[in-house]
């Protein structure tokens, strides 16, 4: 029972490529017997076959076929999910083996293929393709059309947007028979699409019936599938939709809607406040990026955290060989593992969680030997300033010696591409945070010059959303009636969401040559004061009078402003008008990064006071900037 549950069970990559290379094979015999029949009938009784011809016809298309087939990736997909990028991809595998036979013949017709008549090539191209086609889309015919049951049992939940993007979740939610949501209706500001159905959901008319479709309806959900809305929309949206008793928002991922990807439900996040404040427009080259990414095995440090999630989250749009997810916490990366494998069940196979400590030299080496990663992206990092002050050795084991191990581990395992992720901090720095990842990037560059892996450091101001960051502080306060604290009334801080700013770091990796330190365009800094405010406004309440702001001093390590640049540094253009290359004019040999590591353990060994610490870190980084 158990052998018998192994093979015919659950599914895996090795059973479907096994199962539709036979089915293929079938479609291949029969294809050939029809373009026959067609010409000869069914019995194909006549004398002009009686020299084997069919036999050779035979070897020959399946030969081609396959090869063909394994060359286009076609035994390479999810059967759930195929679309017409797979149909297309049919297509053009079938047209090149038509192409590859149709000169085989006419070179070798003489030799082999004497007796094949020209019109059975021709009926074969057009029946090889119709059946093979069949077989992929028949799985989802049947969930979408045939599969039994549309008990409604889910949320009743209203659409804001009748396109694209629209009808893609649609469809996912009547594949799942409407198990967790069910669609009452939708709304779109296209009036030619009032009063039409889309897969039996009517388009009931514009955003501004919100309210009174989610009374009548009795709605529980609300998603947001328009990808084109600005800013002030969405936010009007979301503030109208709290008002009228929602809470469950959901919205399609910027990013997700200029790529190929199936839109889901799974795809969907919950609408965070963030997304709503300092939102920017960000385009970016899609195409390049998928070149870059597709079918590599890409590897990312501190894979569990806000930046390294985000990471991992857009770089399996684009069909990566495998996605190794390394982190020290057991608990986040279990949470990730599950979340990636759920929201994109199409490369869950590719997916492996490792629990690791960049510190871990033996560790990092095993990962880097099992898995050969092409790319690496370094997001691990301690990351609070005033936490690091007061534990600088952390500080410098990780940010320091951590970024140290897993550079020169990647030189020596062929990696193609190491972007390590940096700092405004690391600008001018006056803090332990700062100097160590100013170091950071001191140590990328030296390893740059070494064999052939290509080193680029990433270096962007705040995002709104991380963990430990404002907005998640600022919320919880909120929650508990205020006050909101703010450290000082001049703060201010350059501010990106999170996906902003993750979509701007894979397109700084693909620009990259080695070597440099990419600055993000992080807009205009915002004052801190005036963040909260509009958070306050965004919950219904009237900042100072319903909710106090309070200010408590800046922190140890803090600065009033933090420049992302520094005026000696400046900057060169990039193809990307969001991407810049600071001009770095000091750098540290290889040599001279050795023997700062050295001097690292010996000071960590001495077990020396926090002040000696930070003036070590300080006083490396000092020597090597002219405005010192």
């Amino acid at each position: 029972m158990s052998i018998f549950s192994n093979l015919f069970g659950r599914p895996t990559p090795l059973k479907r490529t096994i199962f539709f290379v036979f089915a293929d094979g079938i479609i291949f015999l029969i294809s050939i017997y029809f373009s026959y029949a067609l010409k000869f009938g069914l019995t194909l009784q006549n004398p002009y076959l009686q020299h084997g011809i069919i036999v050779k016809t035979i070897i020959l298309f399946l030969v081609v076929k396959y090869i063909i087939f394994f060359r286009f990736r076609l035994y390479q997909f999810t059967w759930s999910f195929v679309g017409l990028s797979d149909l297309y991809n049919i297509l053009k595998a079938s047209t090149l083996s038509f192409v590859v036979i149709v000169v085989f013949y006419f070179l070798g017709y003489n030799y082999v293929l004497t007796g094949l008549p020209k019109s059975v090539i021709l009926s074969d191209y057009f029946i090889t393709f119709i059946l093979v086609g069949f077989l992929r889309i028949s799985k989802r015919l049947y969930l979408e059309i045939f599969s039994p049951g549309r008990a409604i049992h889910g949320k009743k939940t209203l659409i804001i947007g009748a396109g694209g993007e629209g009808e893609m979740i649609l469809r996912d939610l009547r594949k799942n028979n409407f198990r967790n949501y069910y669609p009452v209706g939708i709304l779109d500001d296209d009036k030619r699409k009032w009063g039409f159905y889309i897969h039996n959901t009517p388009v009931l008319g514009e955003v501004q019936q919100l309210e009174k479709m989610i009374k009548k309806f009795e709605v529980e959900t609300v998603f947001i599938a328009d990808h084109s809305l600005s800013l002030k929309t969405t936010r009007e949206i979301y503030t109208r939709a709290r008002e009228s008793g929602i809470s469950d928002i959901k919205i399609v991922p910027r990013l997700y809607s200029v790529t190929n990807v199936e839109i889901t439900v799974k795809k969907l996040e919950d609408i965070r406040i963030e997304d709503l404040i300092n939102r920017q427009e960000i385009q970016v080259e899609i195409g390049k990026i998928h070149h870059f990414l597709s079918g590599k095995k890409i590897m990312i440090t501190g894979a569990a955290g806000s930046i390294g999630s985000e990471i991992c989250r857009q770089i399996s749009l684009f069909n990566p060989a495998q996605v190794i997810l390394f982190e020290i916490d057991e608990t986040e990366i279990f949470f990730l593992e599950r979340k990636l494998k759920e929201s994109f069940p199409e490369i869950a196979d590719k997916i492996v969680a490792v629990i690791g400590d960049v510190r871990d030299t033996d560790k990092v080496h095993r990962v880097f030997s099992r898995y050969r990663p092409d790319i690496v992206f370094h997001a691990a990092a301690y990351k609070h300033v005033p936490l690091l002050e007061f534990n600088p050795e952390e500080a410098i084991k990780v940010n320091l010696q951590g970024t140290f191990k897993l550079c020169e581990v990647a030189t020596q395992y062929g990696v193609r591409k190491f972007i390590n992720i940096s700092t405004d901090k690391a600008v001018k720095p006056a803090s332990v945070m700062g100097a160590s990842k100013r170091l950071g990037e001191y140590i990328a560059r030296a390893f740059n010059d070494e064999k052939q892996t290509q080193f680029i450091s990433v270096r962007f101001g705040n995002v709104l959303g991380s963990r430990g960051s404002v907005v998640p502080i600022f919320l919880e306060q909120l929650s508990r009636g205020g006050p909101i604290t703010v450290t000082h009334e001049d703060m201010r801080r350059y501010f990106m969401t999170i996906p902003e700013a993750v979509t701007l770091v894979l397109q700084a990796a693909l620009i990259g040559k080695g070597g440099e330190i990419m600055v993000l365009d992080m807009g205009e800094p915002v004052y801190i004061k005036q963040l909260a405010e509009e958070l306050i406004r965004l919950h219904g309440f009237e900042p100072g009078k319903e909710i106090e702001i309070q200010y408590t001093g800046i922190r140890p390590g803090e600065k009033i402003f933090e420049e992302i640049l520094t005026a000696e540094e400046g900057t060169k253009n990039t193809a990307h008008e969001r991407v810049f290359i600071a001009n770095v004019s000091n750098d540290f040999s290889l040599r001279e990064i050795r023997e700062i590591i050295q001097q690292s353990d010996r000071i960590l060994e001495e077990q020396e006071d926090r002040a000696k610490l930070k003036r070590f870190l300080l006083d490396i980084v000092n020597k090597k900037l002219k405005y010192q």
